[in-house]
């Protein structure tokens, strides 16, 4: 089996040669599952004080074949890359189940349940897989006040997402990911708190690995929650030099294109995205079937946008592998020549000379 050495190695050969995939959505799938409180709990839990039901990255302790299941899933329907099930394993939304003592595991066990995978997806088909840890947003802002009559109040500091961030991303690491993946980020301070953790971690561990970084655009004005704009998001976060930079989650693949393009534009880097299986009907599921989703990402490829492309809420292996059979044509992304010049941010983007 390969070393995770050699399988960096392969990576970046690899994001040369072809548009890499990564998969899709975990939270649908493992609604599929249609667990209730029991399920949840399993036996480790049957006697916990607070309900579970909902805590996802749970399962990775108490029904870890569900989740080792659906990786597998997404590597037979093409995923080169697949996330592990840790997007809120971290102290600052474990605490929503009083699991703050957990998340250290969580993120461990979630690490060595994708290994496994990929390293029987290797095994069946003669060449590596990636480990992408899953590092969300948490479910605080470090940006944007909670209580609209006092604007200067904030939940949580910025040290505070720090500290939880470095735990959860050690923990990564000791389980044996390949790339860090911060993504679905709704607040870049939170992300720059993501960010100063994991080269933290880098230190602390002796591993360096690649960084992938996905924002997500909230709606139809073309900006972050806390409003920044997509050059502005990539000019705040450039100087973690992320082996790739890009978009995920909140809108279809029609209007994530724009957003997308515009980072395309203007990145040194690997671009990425993964957006949702259309947007949510009036009883929040997704109705975008794997061929629209297809057929919808296939442009970028043909235009040359992208480097990674895969799947974000209500996506599928059925999504995926039709996202993979209508990119795979195409070359990837060549990196533009950027100019070096001064480069700042707020919620625009300024560049001096």
């Amino acid at each position: 089996m390969s070393t995770r050495t050699d399988r960096i190695k392969a990576l970046h050969r690899a994001a040369t040669e072809r548009i890499l995939i990564i998969d899709g959505a975990m939270g649908t799938e493992i609604q599929n599952y249609k667990l209730d409180e029991a399920g949840y709990r399993s036996e480790r839990f049957k006697n916990w004080h607070r309900d579970v039901k909902g805590n996802n990255d749970l399962l990775v302790l108490t029904q870890p074949r569900i989740i080792e299941a659906i990786h597998e899933a997404y590597f037979e329907a093409g995923a080169d890359i697949i996330e592990t099930n840790t997007f809120n394993a971290q102290t600052i939304s474990m605490a929503d189940y009083g699991m703050e003592s957990l998340s250290a595991e969580m993120n461990i066990a979630a690490a060595r349940l994708a290994r496994e995978a990929a390293d029987a997806a290797e095994k069946r088909h003669g060449r590596p897989y990636w480990v992408a840890g899953a590092v969300g947003p948490t479910n605080q802002t470090a940006s944007l006040s909670p209580d609209v009559n006092d604007p200067g109040f904030r939940k949580i500091s910025f040290d505070e997402l720090r500290a939880a961030y470095f735990e959860q991303v050690v923990a990564l690491i000791e389980g044996g990911v390949d790339i860090i993946l911060i993504e679905t980020i709704f607040d870049t301070l939170n992300a720059k708190a993501a960010g100063v953790a994991t080269l933290e971690a880098f230190d602390v561990t002796g591993v360096k690995l690649p960084i992938m970084i996905s924002g997500t655009i909230t709606d139809r004005s073309g900006r972050t929650l806390t409003g920044q704009t997509p050059t502005a998001f990539w000019y705040s976060m450039r100087h973690l030099k992320p082996f790739s930079i890009g978009l995920n989650c909140a809108l279809g693949a029609d209007l994530m294109r724009p957003h997308l393009a515009e980072i395309a534009g203007i990145a040194d880097t690997l671009v990425s995205a993964y957006p949702n299986a259309g947007l949510p009907n009036e009883m929040g599921g997704y109705d975008q079937t794997p061929h629209e989703m297809g057929c919808e990402i296939e442009p970028w490829a043909k235009d040359g946008l992208v480097n990674i492309v895969g799947g974000c809420c209500g996506s599928t292996p059925a999504h995926i592998a039709h996202v993979k059979e209508h990119v795979q044509k195409y070359a990837p992304r060549k990196l533009p020549a950027i100019a070096p010049k001064m480069r700042l941010s707020g919620l625009e983007a300024f560049v001096a000379g």
